[in-house]
């Protein structure tokens, strides 16, 4: 089974080695048949030192739990 990815903009690099990212998805209301956004804070680890600064838009991918909250890793920057 393949790991899924999302695609998102970094919020917060405040914490070492972890970055959150929002991911936002258009949802569709089931009777007026409306689209709207919706979004979920991830927390993702970093293991290469790279320069990621909010505002920045990166790709996560499924993982291994690495915390209690961490369970997405950054793949790269866009």
């Amino acid at each position: 089974m393949s790991k899924k990815q999302l695609i998102g903009n970094i919020i917060s690099n405040k914490m070492q080695k972890t970055i959150v990212v929002r991911v936002e998805r258009l949802k569709e209301h089931k009777k007026y048949k409306r689209r709207f956004k919706v979004h979920k804070n991830y927390k993702a680890h970093i293991e290469e030192e790279g320069d990621y600064k909010v505002g920045d838009k990166v790709v996560i991918e499924e993982c291994r739990p690495v915390s209690k909250d961490k369970k997405w890793r950054v793949i790269k920057k866009i």
